[in-house]
């Protein structure tokens, strides 16, 4: 790590994987933060030929300069990435600065397929990439989304499909421009990296919220309404699930409670968490970030740093154990509302992974929506350590 005149910097080197990181504290912009990433970054492993790029959203309008940059110095030509309000690198964590974070590492040439965004259907990705598909098996697709398009949940599940990939990563998130890189700079769709089956990996998901109360029934709702619970008014439910306390005050739940509704099929009790949009005191329905059908059950969860902090370590556990030996590198995907916001504002989301895993090669950002197998998630993380 080095700090000079503003700028923190650092390396880290494992087998056929390199990461680099740089973030200026003060002065100085997209070409000062890219050199310092390139110096930090050093010597490449080599036959460096794929690279993975995060810069936070200062840095948006620039990032077509950042990737020129990068190519001129480093001679790697493929590079996929995106924009977060703020970015990842081994033990830190950073926001509200210019920051680049990177991850470069050496493949065979036919183990790694990229992909342009897929804005609606799969006619042009199939017509594309199906021969490669068909021969390489992807194992892995790190892959980035468009907020904007509304279709983006259902192409994260029509591509896992087709590709039979476990995929990761997340949703752009910026207070500005939104794009994505899949070779050059572009935006619209999800676009990334497939990984072929030669690749070994493993992947970890951690939920940022705790089901409060037991299971609840849909019995009537419809939209993103939901109009009771088990045969009972819905609000009258939230406030015995809450408790007491937060009952006599619902204003007290905005950023506390939220609903959550489990995964059909999920052997790990794996769930999506949705924001509790607001009540109808006159009526005593809830509304509810996502498109409720009767019969189906959610439940009340809270989000809280203890409970957030002890899944976490649960998962990485987890992959620590399934991986059997230290990792080369890895990818960490986190919503934005997790990082500084749920663990602290010194990093401690990222020094947590580190004294479980090690100081490994690791990029990642904080993302509007993260990327799991075959689905979209929200308040989670999402590891995967490359073997």
């Amino acid at each position: 790590m080095s700090e000079n005149a503003g700028i923190r910097a650092g390396s880290v080197k494992a087998g056929h994987f390199k990461a680099a990181h740089a973030a200026l504290d003060a002065g100085g912009g997209w070409a000062t933060a890219a050199k310092a990433c390139c110096d930090a970054l050093g010597e490449l492993p080599p036959g460096a030929n794929l690279g993975f790029l995060y810069v936070t959203d200062l840095l948006a309008d620039d990032l077509g300069s950042v990737l020129t940059f990068l190519r001129e110095k480093t001679r790697i030509e493929t590079w996929v990435g995106s924009v977060g309000i703020g970015v990842v690198s081994g033990g830190a964590e950073f926001y509200g600065c210019p920051a680049i974070s990177l991850l470069v590492g050496a493949l065979p040439d036919e183990a790694f397929r990229l992909f342009a965004p897929v804005v609606h259907d799969l006619e042009d990705f199939n017509a594309e990439h199906g021969d490669w598909i068909a021969q390489r098996h992807p194992i892995l697709g790190v892959v980035h989304g468009d907020p904007r398009n509304r279709d983006v949940a259902e192409i994260i599940a029509d591509v896992a499909e087709r590709t039979s990939a476990y995929l990761v990563g997340g949703l752009t998130s910026s207070r500005g421009p939104s794009p994505q890189i899949a070779g050059e700079v572009t935006e619209g769709g999800l676009s990334g990296v497939l990984l072929a089956s030669d690749q070994l990996v493993v992947a970890g998901l951690t939920q940022g919220c705790t089901p409060i109360g037991p299971p609840r029934c849909i019995t009537d709702g419809e939209d993103m309404t939901v109009k009771t619970l088990d045969d009972r008014p819905a609000l009258e439910v939230l406030k015995e699930d809450v408790g007491e306390l937060l009952a006599r005050d619902l204003s007290r739940i905005g950023g506390y409670i939220y609903v959550s509704f489990p995964i059909p099929g999920s052997d790990t009790g794996d769930y999506l968490v949705r924001n509790l949009m607001g009540v109808d005191q006159q009526r005593g329905w809830i509304e509810v970030g996502e498109r409720v059908t009767r019969g189906s059950h959610m439940n009340f969860c809270r989000r809280d740093h203890a409970a957030a902090q002890e899944d976490l370590n649960r998962m990485l556990r987890d992959v620590d154990a399934r991986a059997g030996s230290v990792p080369r590198a890895a990818l960490y995907y986190s919503c934005i509302a997790r990082g500084q916001h749920l663990f602290g504002p010194n990093s401690e989301e990222m020094l947590q992974i580190r004294a479980n895993l090690g100081d490994i090669p690791l990029t990642g950002f904080f993302a509007n929506g993260e990327i799991c197998n075959n689905r979209l998630y929200g308040y989670t993380g999402v590891l995967a350590l490359l073997l």
